[in-house]
């Protein structure tokens, strides 16, 4: 496995709420419960973070289509 080991400050509510899942056999540790905390966080902004850079990129296409066509429009006005 290639896991790194980091320090972590929580809330003290936040480690009575891991010792709650822990005691209540949700997880079998503390860290199990932070991994999968963190694994489904990074999987949703992970979704979030590309449908925001889609929506960007999409902006962006429509912008210059919308620049070639005021550009085409204004050499049409100059005829």
């Amino acid at each position: 496995m290639n896991d790194e080991k980091i320090t972590l400050r929580l809330p003290k509510s936040f480690i009575r709420q891991l010792d709650f899942l822990v005691k209540i056999e949700d997880f079998s540790s503390r860290s199990e419960a932070i991994r999968t905390a963190v694994r489904d966080m990074l999987y949703h902004r992970i979704d979030m973070v590309m449908e925001k850079i889609e929506k960007k990129v999409e902006a962006n296409q429509k912008m210059m289509e919308l620049e070639a066509i005021e550009e085409q429009y204004l050499k049409f006005l100059k005829k």
